[in-house]
């Protein structure tokens, strides 16, 4: 070896190792999650709430927006959805849609809209009592029983169908219905409120046997009861308790709905944490 050449090995040998170091040095820094590289590599999740213009749907869009969620609100008249829209100003992760859940080609376009779209957490919160004078035995309204049905059954039960792919598609992979105790066939009590009722133990028993057939694709299907939340849906029901405020009936929610798993899987969950029987 030369005099010369040894110099220029020597430089070589050293540009490899610094080389070597700063690789290994930033591959320690993606694996560990710090840093910037980490931060941007990993998409926002998605979620897909229905009646988000107002209840605890305005607050579920309000919180997963604040946790950085990509949030697609729907509604049946975005138009006259103020506190929506004003969520939406203030948010850019926020898209709305207009959607009414009783119209089964309009969800199917909406599902074509987010083709390529994955979501980690369909939400079904669309409801309605459908009144009390109409639920009385021996005056039953049957188009209201046939209205209550659509929205707070068929709904769910086509939004699942129609977003499987997206749903099983994305990281968390969750169909997640809020029902009520008000299904619950074990502790059916009082009068009234047939349609209600059947509604919720409908969508509950829908979405028990949908979490057979998804668990191979991975997708976990929740049903979660807020309890008695201070909405427009509660305002004709007189109880002798105070309503839980909607922001705070999404704080306990939102836990519940992380606490899905495909162990527990088409189990219904309330606020609480704990099962509901039904």
């Amino acid at each position: 070896m030369t005099r010369k050449e040894f110099p220029r090995r020597a430089t070589r040998r050293f540009h490899r190792r610094a080389f070597i170091a700063a690789a290994l040095a930033l591959g320690a820094l993606i694996s560990s999650g710090g840093g910037r590289v980490a931060a941007q590599t990993t998409p926002a999740p998605t979620v897909l709430i229905t009646g988000s213009n107002r209840g605890i749907g305005l607050e579920f869009a309000r919180a997963y927006a604040a946790k950085g969620w990509h949030v697609i609100a729907t509604c049946r008249h975005p138009d006259t959805a103020d506190a929506l829209k004003a969520l939406a100003a203030q948010h850019p992760n926020v898209t709305i849609e207009a959607l009414d859940v009783t119209d089964l080609a309009a969800i199917d376009a909406l599902a074509a809209k987010y083709k390529d779209t994955p979501i980690d957490v369909l939400l079904n919160n669309a409801g309605i009592l459908g009144g009390l004078d109409t639920q009385k035995f021996g005056q039953l309204d049957y188009p209201m029983f046939y209205k209550v049905m659509a929205v707070n059954y068929t709904g769910p039960l086509k939004m699942a169908e129609a977003f499987l792919d997206n749903v099983s598609a994305s990281n968390q992979k969750k169909i997640i219905t809020v029902t009520s105790s008000q299904g619950s066939i074990k502790m059916a009590r009082g009068h009234g409120g047939y349609f209600y009722k059947a509604s919720k133990a409908a969508v509950n028993m829908a979405m028990r046997t949908m979490s057979k057939e998804v668990a191979k694709r991975g997708v976990i299907i929740g049903l979660i009861d807020p309890g008695a939340v201070d909405t427009d849906l509660m305002k004709p029901i007189h109880l002798p308790f105070p309503l839980t405020p909607p922001a705070k009936a999404v704080s306990e929610l939102i836990p519940v709905i992380d606490s899905f798993t495909l162990k527990n899987t088409g189990d219904v969950i309330q606020h609480n944490g704990k099962p509901l029987p039904w």
